[in-house]
């Protein structure tokens, strides 16, 4: 029986294996094989064999690595495992405001007030454009009858003195981005049918209906079989709720996936000649509101419905979709304070209008103006893969529900995007209070993704958000985070023969290597690693000193924060605040440095 002959595995690379293939050849094929010449046909197959094992290697490692979410590094990857974690990713977001529309009204004839007859509803639908080229739609009607609106005389008879026209103030929500529509033919019948549509930037699906007027509605799930639907409240207290939730079974339904910048829809695989909504599931999970839509549903997975479906939805068949979605420009999306200002298509509609003046109705028509007295600001910028990662793991240990304060910052970055986006939060127990008291600290981002404090409804979205899943007993308090910006001063001794002001830009290159990453809220800022990040550099031969200071001027945070009182004693480390976050605006102007 012939000798085993030993394999060596460690050998993964190219250069390893073709010296290990050596190496063998020469201990057991001493006399028939003796050629190692670099040149030799020998030589050509042990490079061949040493090729395909390398690549072998690389793709095996590749894979393996690819399968955990900490280590790949393919998006499309990430997106999968972080799904399996319970986090979804998301598209293109939307950013929502506040629109302040003023009407000039003609003054009735019979009182020394407005002519309600001539107070007309903007309708929701209504367009307005951004100096900057966004547009924003309004996502509900505004009443200029309501009483609460601000009304103001806006034009006398120069004879008597008396009110002619009055200027109406009303307000109403608005939320950046067009509404697009797309059809899709389909033919036969497709298990699990999977469409990629054509849109770019694309925040929500509005709606989708077939051929027939059959509606299919979006769940986070294809397993979960009913949603709750938002209708119009017609009873007494109508005003103070002002819609009403209803279970609905949906066998039509659809999941929406984001992939590499391209939005899909998927069906089932039911088909309408056995449809079936007798088993229904009883989702008991709170409810979210969707933008765009007239209903609400869940964004949790309830293992239940998986025995009560009717195979995951109806797959459509021979039939044209029209598909209704909302698109954003990351670009467009945020507007500054008073920079949406012209209307377009505006849509009023007069409750007696056949016996209204045209000419009036013309005139009124032509004042219509608007403003945004917010600023509209959201984060429109894709999740990048490190975000991805933490957000899906915490998503993961969060359970959709908040128990420790870690929970509570999983669930601010997982607030559907349409609501606003948390960049960065921090949460501290109020040490003041007898309770259960907790103080949350938010940040946002603008186009420029530098962090600012989010808007008034970004908070109010973010508290309904978290009411759903934080512990009856505690209470939250949630507060705009603070940002503090740092300039960082530097000196270095070089070495004579290299050029100094190479160094000096290849130092400030590799600052911004090293802190271009955003700090978390309350982490502190080490000026030991800039130190170190400057002696590393080429031609540096040493660092003289560093200085870190604040930005406070035009254009910069203006919270006071005393850098000295938040100092180590060895001056290594500044110590942040749990409500403070530090940053970095502009490397290129922040960040001076001189050699010698």
């Amino acid at each position: 029986m012939a000798k085993k002959r030993p394999v060596k595995y460690v050998s993964r690379d190219f250069q390893d294996i073709k010296n290990s293939l050596v190496n063998h050849a020469k201990r057991y094929y001493p006399d028939s094989f003796k050629d190692f010449n670099e040149a030799s046909f020998g030589s050509l197959m042990l490079d061949t064999v040493a090729y395909i094992g390398d690549n072998l290697s690389f793709y095996l490692d590749y894979q393996t690595n690819e399968g955990f979410l900490d280590s790949a590094i393919e998006t499309k990857n990430i997106n999968r495992l972080a799904k399996q974690l319970g986090y979804k990713p998301t598209g293109t977001s939307s950013t929502e405001g506040v629109i302040t529309v003023f009407v000039l009204i003609p003054a009735s004839t019979t009182s020394r007030g407005v002519d309600e007859e001539y107070l007309p509803i903007v309708k929701r639908g209504t367009k307005f454009a951004a100096e900057g080229g966004g547009i924003f739609t309004l996502q509900e009607d505004i009443d200029l009858a309501n009483p609460a609106n601000e009304v103001v005389v806006a034009k006398v008879d120069t004879d008597t003195g008396d009110p002619t026209y009055f200027a109406v103030k009303a307000k109403g929500r608005i939320i950046s981005g067009e509404l697009f529509s797309e059809t899709i033919t389909v033919a036969d019948y497709n298990k699990f049918l999977k469409l990629k549509l054509d849109g770019i930037g694309i925040s929500e699906i509005v709606s989708i209906f077939d051929t027939e007027g059959n509606e299919y509605f979006e769940v986070p799930y294809l397993s979960q079989n009913v949603i709750y639907q938002q209708l119009e409240n017609r009873a007494s207290d109508k005003t103070s709720v002002p819609y009403s939730l209803r279970l609905k079974p949906v066998p039509r339904r659809f999941t929406v996936d984001f992939e590499d910048g391209e939005t899909f829809i998927q069906f089932g695989f039911g088909s309408a000649d056995n449809l079936t909504t007798d088993l229904i599931a009883d989702p008991s999970d709170v409810v979210l509101n969707i933008h765009g839509r007239n209903y609400e549903t869940d964004d949790s997975f309830d293992p239940s419905n998986l025995i009560k479906n009717d195979k995951f939805g109806v797959a459509p068949e021979n039939t044209v979709l029209t598909i209704t979605y909302r698109a954003n420009d990351t670009n467009t999306a945020n507007a500054a304070v008073n920079t949406i200002t012209t209307p377009l298509e505006t849509d009023l509609v007069f409750k007696n209008r056949s016996s209204l003046s045209d000419n009036v109705i013309e005139f009124i028509l032509s004042t219509v103006e608007c403003t945004n007295e917010d600023a509209i600001v959201g984060d429109v910028s894709e999740p990048d893969q490190e975000e991805i990662r933490t957000r899906a793991f915490d998503s993961y240990a969060s359970q959709n529900r908040a128990v420790t304060k870690q929970d509570y910052i999983a669930l601010c970055y997982r607030m559907p995007r349409g609501f606003g986006s948390i960049k960065r939060a921090s949460v501290s127990q109020d040490r003041d209070s007898f309770k259960r008291n907790l103080n949350l600290f938010v940040l946002s981002e603008d186009e420029n993704e530098n962090f600012i404090a989010p808007t008034v409804t970004l908070l109010n979205n973010l508290k309904n958000w978290l009411n759903q899943y934080k512990m009856i007993n505690d209470t939250i308090d949630i507060i705009p985070g603070k940002v503090i910006n740092l300039s960082i001063d530097f000196e270095v001794v070089t070495d004579v023969d290299v050029n100094k002001f190479d160094v000096i830009n290849d130092c400030i290159a590799e600052i911004k290597d090293e802190f271009g990453t955003k700090k978390n809220m309350g982490e502190p800022f080490y000026v030991s690693d800039v130190f170190r990040v400057l002696n590393r550099v080429p031609g540096v031969i040493d660092t003289v000193f560093v200085d870190v200071d604040t930005k406070t001027e035009a254009g910069y945070s203006q919270f006071p924060f005393d850098i000295e009182l938040n100092t180590s004693p060895d001056g290594k480390i500044i110590s942040a605040p749990d409500n403070v976050v530090f940053e970095i605006k502009d490397f290129d102007q922040d960040v001076q440095g001189v050699a010698r």
